[in-house]
């Protein structure tokens, strides 16, 4: 019962009171619990405001930026959808209570294997969990109708844009290794359009089409 109060508190405190609307959104963020995503040391501050070591030198967003990015993917329930950067596999969660499939990547093995446990523990089976470059894509199974990145990227991965159906959005922070700009991707007849939805710090994208190792 206390971590349903929390995470009212953090939808409240957190995300309607800076602007997030989507029914649908904040009720998959009152709904998942992400104390579940988090080191065990950590849990007492799982629904505070600003992200969260997760082991590996990478982290759990914080909670408006996990609701912002999910928002701007515009999400109906009958979506495909890419994620890259499994991490903790919270954003997988909450795209899962969203979407009809969600298929994510991780390149690091050990980050995939517990998010995997997780999500099947809390009954997660939309969704497909793969080890590799994540910046490639996943050409087997494109169109997708909405890809997120929860990476740093130094510009938006071609490959990525390449495997949107049309009128497809993609959300990533672009930028430099210390601050980017989340960019909003969506697919036209004529190219891309972009909106840039704010400034935004992650940790890098790292692969053939972001950032060298």
């Amino acid at each position: 019962m206390e971590y349903a109060t929390a995470r009212n508190r953090m939808v409240e405190s957190q995300l309607i009171s800076r602007g997030i609307k989507d029914p649908r959104v904040l009720d998959a963020m009152r709904k998942v619990p992400r104390h579940r995503f988090v080191e065990e040391a950590l849990v007492s501050q799982a629904y505070n405001d600003h992200p969260l070591p997760i082991g590996e030198k990478q982290t759990i967003s914080q909670p408006y930026m996990v609701a912002l990015m999910t928002e701007a993917l515009e999400l109906q329930g009958q979506e495909r959808v890419l994620e890259i950067g499994t991490g903790s596999g919270y954003q997988t969660a909450i795209l899962a209570e969203l979407a009809e499939k969600i298929y994510s990547i991780e390149r690091i093995r050990p980050l995939s294997v517990k998010a995997q446990r997780i999500l099947d523990e809390l009954g997660y089976f939309n969704v497909v969990l793969k080890v590799g470059d994540g910046t490639l894509g996943l050409k087997e199974e494109a169109p997708f109708d909405a890809i997120i990145v929860t990476a740093g990227s130094p510009d938006v991965p071609q490959p990525l844009v390449d495997q949107l159906s049309m009128g497809g959005r993609l959300v990533v922070p672009v930028g430099d290794r210390y601050t980017q700009s989340l960019m909003k991707v969506v697919r036209v007849k004529e190219g891309i359009t972009k909106t840039d939805l704010g400034g935004c710090r992650f940790v890098n994208l790292l692969g053939t089409h972001g950032w060298k190792e």
